[in-house]
């Protein structure tokens, strides 16, 4: 069954796309900000921490690689907002659900030994498998910046 699955997806195209390709541990993310220049604020792209070595962040223009070895520090936390526009225009019910973004920040050292961080915004499902991956890679332990962040973070 698995292998009429791959020769549909290499037929119809499917398998030469880029998601695909990154499926495993790692996931969909917006740079939010930080220091690496060469990487503008907003990009789209995708968080991947397959490579053994280094986790990588594949954007459009750019792909940023930072060794494993060379994160310092790993952080999640969340912003939860009120629906308050959807509960406007949809229903009241809506005030009574709230919307959750996911924020991870790495921080490492550089090939010349400056500190640097990157902000990511993560998707929800995927936010997960990224910490856990990256606390595996690392070997370093994830800093909650709250305990509502911790249980989103290890639920």
């Amino acid at each position: 069954m698995n292998r009429i699955v791959v020769l549909l997806l290499a037929f119809s195209g499917i398998a030469r796309s880029p998601l695909l390709q990154a499926s495993g541990p790692g996931g969909h993310a917006h740079y939010v900000g930080g220091t690496v220049a060469e990487l503008p604020s907003k990009s789209e792209g995708l968080i991947q921490t397959t490579d053994p070595r280094a986790m990588l962040f594949a954007a459009k223009a750019v792909t940023v690689r930072v060794p494993y070895g060379d994160i310092t520090n790993i952080e999640y936390g969340q912003r939860v907002e009120r629906r308050y526009v959807e509960a406007l225009l949809i229903s009241p019910l809506m005030l009574l659900s709230k919307k959750r973004s996911h924020f991870l920040t790495v921080g490492y050292t550089d090939s010349g030994g400056h500190q640097q961080a990157m902000v990511f915004q993560v998707s929800t499902r995927d936010v997960r498998s990224v910490l856990a991956s990256l606390e595996a890679r690392t070997g370093r332990k994830v800093e909650f910046q709250d305990e509502e962040a911790r249980k989103a973070g290890k639920g």
